[in-house]
């Protein structure tokens, strides 16, 4: 089973900048293609959150086009610059966003990992949380199936990363229980989050928690404690999550066209030229 993980595309509407640089639409495309080139094929993808760069309509439309284009069947989440309205009215198709008591939060049971996606939304505020009644939902889901493996997402990551200016804007409420929760059960084999635009991982209530890299711009890799609210325009990627003999393994892919792939032998000899 493959799962590519995509977020924080920051979708804006043709020819529009986002931040007055990055023109967010124009990077979507080739990562559908090299989402869809992969062999093997994948088996589903995650689009962890901030889907659009302000929940309009239009970039949700814009959004939909290009996500339809995907191969595989795709799951959205609504990370802290989207609306959950608009986002739930542009994809009539995906009935799993109308979730669970006014939460984009849902199951995925049909696939061998069974994915729990929790909804960290904090509407019209950029820092994230997990309110008693998004993680009631999570202990119900998890107790339906103990023994399943089982992998979480989400938009905020509940773990400090150390660049300062997000972390300001990170999970400010229900990480530590959310950990008390998943330390309980052991089938909880990942939490895949988004936000950071940068692959970090850290240790959490016993299993792992990373964060993904973005399409488009990624946040700066500044970890001074006054370090300022920037981006940089570091090669786009993807992760590339396998689940294989009972583990999850994961990938950080490039996207765009680079140099090789070139032979490290020859004859059957390393080459030495």
């Amino acid at each position: 089973m493959l799962i590519a993980q995509i977020t924080d595309l920051h979708i804006r509407m043709p020819g529009q900048k986002a931040y007055r640089v990055v023109e967010t639409d124009r990077y979507l495309p080739p990562a559908v293609d090299a989402l869809n080139r992969l062999d093997p094929a994948q088996t589903l993808a995650i689009v962890s959150g901030d889907l659009t760069d302000f929940g309009r309509p239009q970039e949700y439309a814009h959004l939909k086009h290009m996500l339809d284009g995907l191969r595989m069947p795709y799951f959205l989440m609504p990370g802290n610059h989207d609306a959950r309205e608009e986002l739930v009215a542009a994809f009539p198709d995906h009935a799993y966003l109308h979730g669970a008591d006014g939460f984009v939060q849902y199951a995925v049971e049909d696939y061998p990992l069974r994915l729990l996606m929790l909804d960290t939304v904090v509407p019209m505020q950029s820092h994230g949380m997990l309110c008693a009644r998004r993680l009631d939902w999570l202990r119900q889901r998890l107790a339906e199936q103990p023994g399943r493996p089982t992998a979480i997402a989400m938009h905020h990551p509940p773990f400090v990363t150390g660049i300062a200016h997000m972390d300001a804007i990170g999970l400010l409420a229900g990480a530590a229980e959310l950990e008390q929760i998943v330390a309980a059960h052991s089938n909880v084999e990942r939490i895949l989050c988004g936000h950071l635009h940068r692959t970090i991982f850290r240790r959490f209530g016993g299993t792992v928690a990373s964060t993904c890299p973005s399409p488009a711009h990624q946040v700066a890799l500044d970890l001074r404690p006054d370090g300022p609210s920037a981006f940089v325009m570091e090669p786009p990627g993807f992760h590339l999550h396998e689940w294989r003999d009972g583990a999850l393994v994961t990938h950080h892919a490039y996207i765009g066209a680079y140099p090789g792939p070139y032979p490290f032998h020859e004859g059957g000899a390393l080459i030495d030229e």
